[in-house]
C-alpha cells in the first residue's frame, strides 16, 4: 500500500532515516515484549548481570527508553543505549564510551528484561517494567552488581 503512495526514492529516505534511529532493533525489541505480555510466555534463561544492573536501576520508578546518537565522537558513543529514568530531571546511561562489548551486553539484557516479560513497550524508545519487572527488581542484591551500576553515567533528560 505505501509503495502505491510513495514513489522509491521516498521510500528509501523513510527507510534510511528509520534507520538513522534504530528502528529495527527498537522494533525488534517491542516485539519480543508484545510477544511475552500477550501470551504469557517468556524466556526462561537465567538474567545477565547486566540485566539484573539495569532492572535494579529501574525498580523505584519503572521508565526506561533505549535512544542513540549519531552526533558523539566517539563511535561506542553512538550505539543505541539503555537510560532508566531514576527521578525527574535524571537518567542513568548504561554505556562504556570505550568497550563497544560492554555497551553491547547492556543492550543484550535489555533484550532478556524484554524476552522475560520484565519489560512492556508503550511509545518509539519508550519502555516500563511490568508488575513481574518491579518484582523482581525488589529481589536483587546491588553487592552482585555494584561494579555495572559504577558504569551507569547519570545524565540530564533529552
Amino acid at each position: 500500500m505505501l509503495e502505491r503512495s510513495l514513489g522509491i526514492d521516498e521510500l528509501l529516505t523513510a527507510t534510511w532515516t528509520e534507520l538513522g534511529v534504530g528502528a529495527p532493533t527498537l522494533v525488534a525489541f517491542a516485539q519480543l515484549c508484545s510477544r511475552a505480555w500477550v501470551t504469557g510466555q517468556v524466556a526462561t534463561e537465567e538474567l545477565s548481570p547486566e540485566a539484573k544492573a539495569i532492572l535494579f536501576t529501574a525498580g523505584q520508578r519503572g521508565m526506561l527508553e533505549v535512544k542513540g546518537t549519531n552526533a558523539a565522537y566517539e563511535s561506542p558513543s553512538r550505539l543505541l543505549t539503555v537510560f532508566v529514568e531514576t527521578a525527574d530531571d535524571t537518567r542513568i546511561r548504561f554505556r562504556d564510551s570505550r568497550d563497544v562489548r560492554q555497551n553491547v551486553r547492556f543492550l543484550d539484557g535489555f533484550r532478556q528484561l524484554c524476552a522475560r516479560g520484565l519489560v512492556m513497550h508503550h511509545l518509539f524508545h519508550e519502555f516500563t517494567l511490568t508488575p513481574a519487572g518491579f518484582e523482581m527488581a525488589a529481589t536483587i542484591c546491588p553487592d552482585e552488581i555494584q561494579r555495572l551500576l559504577e558504569l551507569g553515567q547519570p545524565c540530564a533528560s533529552s
